[in-house]
């Protein structure tokens, strides 16, 4: 459960960084760095959030329902069947 919150809060400061650094482009019009710092902060969540959900799906921690997923398929449902 843990794993989903930090993913979720992870997402929403993406979010955040990619407007602060929409309205630091626009204020500044490109005199101060601050959009460059905004783009490293954006780079860094960024990959924090892949690297969680890697982790989370590697370790089964994070799955998928779809239909088409193997997974999920019972053992006696398959696709190929005896004439």
């Amino acid at each position: 459960m843990w794993l989903k919150i930090v993913i979720v809060v992870l997402f929403i400061a993406l979010v955040i960084s990619l407007f602060s650094g929409l309205f630091f482009l626009i204020q500044d019009r490109g005199t101060t760095m601050r959009t460059w710092q905004s783009l490293k902060v954006r780079l860094i969540i960024a990959a924090l959030l892949m690297s969680f959900l890697f982790y989370g799906v590697f370790t089964g921690k994070l799955g998928s329902k779809a239909p088409w997923d193997q997974r999920h398929l019972d053992s006696g449902e398959t696709s190929q069947q005896t004439p």
